[in-house]
């Protein structure tokens, strides 16, 4: 079984959604179960119907999955391996108050070294533990050995017990850290890869020391993608616009083309345009670089207009707000200048509203207007464009600049002879 376990704390980032296609994709090459895992635990984060919001966009990219778990309600399994832990003297209590830690990590960033915990409550007894009134955490006892990480994407990774520490596994008030409930919670899903960020590869060594101490003997696969940077070559972060998968559906750009795109970046592929279905084809997860992915929204935008060009007409049509072919070849025209469903909008929309004409062509707009209105019906734009002529006696650049903001609200775009084809039944309403 493969994982996808996002928080519920703000807007899906695309390095998660990244995340989600690949255990997707991954999770049907090997015929596997995906599960998706809200990670709802930290409560002063979660924001109300983030949840809601991630599973909805899931199914806006076609990911499916066959199970959905909340990790509040294992709450009652951490608890119990926890118990465990200190029962097999593998964890223990610890009574060193805040403040104390806190100047302890400030005498050793002065001294420049890292801070270890200095084990100050490993060997308390029995007596000093049950006894002791003063509020606690549970750390887990610093591994013994080394622990060896043999990642799919980065390679074999060694971390000494000193990297993982005596760690804190539950916290004062009795609920579980990230760590803990994330490698519990593994445990219990019989995840067998797991695919996430290589955020998280700090975090990997201390879900292993925790399920090596409660003898869990099924070893779990790693592969952490390398992190995606901005144009100024950081890691994108909130600040970024195009950090946000929201922000990418209001700018008008199409989930396929996401996916595609995110797919591509950082990969080996046979071909630069493809689908999600094509990509479980041939995708393969040890085939992703080690390094960085750069976001290059230049890209973005060129494999989105080859997306849009792929709808059919009609589709096309209902995405700009319509269901009629027709509009959707008109849209299928200004594609050769635009790439994201916002701009197509922005195009479309003005050929139907009402229009504004500057002084200059105001009277020879109110001429043309009033023709059209009255004018027999044209198959061809030249039959068109003739009597129009004909009838107001304009011509040049008196005739056609007037004429194209007419048919469509801007001074400039596609030939006029392309568009009338597709808008010659609309006329009428068009110079309304």
């Amino acid at each position: 079984m493969l994982r996808f376990a996002p928080s519920p704390t703000g807007d899906m980032h695309i390095g998660n959604l990244r995340v989600a296609l690949f255990n997707y994709i991954v999770s049907k090459q090997r015929d596997e179960v995906l599960l998706v895992r809200i990670e709802d635990t930290d409560k002063e984060r979660n924001i109300e119907g983030k949840d809601k919001e991630i599973l909805d966009i899931l199914g806006v990219f076609g990911i499916e999955y066959k199970e959905l778990v909340y990790q509040s309600n294992n709450f009652r399994f951490h608890s119990m391996m926890a118990l465990q832990l200190l029962h097999d003297k593998k964890a223990f209590n610890c009574f060193c108050k805040p403040e104390i830690l806190e100047k302890k990590r400030d005498e050793a960033k002065n001294a420049k070294k890292a801070y270890r915990y200095d084990g100050a409550c490993v060997e308390l007894s029995a007596e000093e533990t049950i006894d002791n009134p003063n509020p606690f955490v549970v750390r887990l006892r610093k591994p013994e050995k080394e622990i060896v990480i043999d990642d799919l994407i980065k390679g074999s990774i060694t971390f000494s017990p000193d990297d993982i520490d005596s760690f804190i596994i539950m916290r004062q008030d009795k609920t579980p850290t990230y760590n803990f409930a994330c490698a519990v919670d593994d445990m219990l899903g019989d995840i067998s890869l797991v695919i996430r960020g290589e955020d998280h590869m700090s975090n990997t060594p201390k879900q292993v020391a925790i399920r090596d101490a409660l003898g869990y003997e099924k070893k779990i696969q790693y592969a952490h993608l390398p992190i995606i940077l901005n144009d100024e070559g950081k890691k994108m972060s909130k600040r970024d616009n195009a950090s946000s998968v929201k922000w990418m559906f209001e700018e008008g750009f199409l989930p396929s083309a996401i996916a595609n795109y995110l797919i591509l970046i950082g990969n080996k592929t046979p071909k630069e345009i493809f689908t999600l279905d094509e990509a479980v084809e041939w995708f393969d997860i040890n085939s992703i670089s080690k390094a960085p992915a750069r976001f290059d929204m230049t890209k973005l935008k060129f494999l989105n207009r080859e997306h849009l060009k792929m709808l059919d007409a009609k589709e096309l049509s209902r995405y700009v707000g319509f269901a009629d072919e027709d509009i959707g070849k008109v849209a299928k025209i200004f594609l050769e200048e635009i790439s994201t469903l916002k701009e197509l909008r922005e195009k479309i929309s003005p050929i139907f509203a009402e229009k504004e004409v500057a002084d200059e062509f105001f009277e020879a707009a109110q001429k043309i207007k009033e023709i059209i209105k009255n004018a027999p019906f044209f198959e061809e734009y030249d039959g068109f464009k003739s009597y129009i002529m004909e009838q107001t006696g304009l011509k040049g650049k008196n005739f056609f600049k007037p004429l194209r903001l007419l048919m469509t609200g801007a001074e400039h775009g596609p030939e006029l002879s392309d568009l009338y084809p597709h808008l010659k039944n609309y006329m009428k309403e068009i110079v309304k």
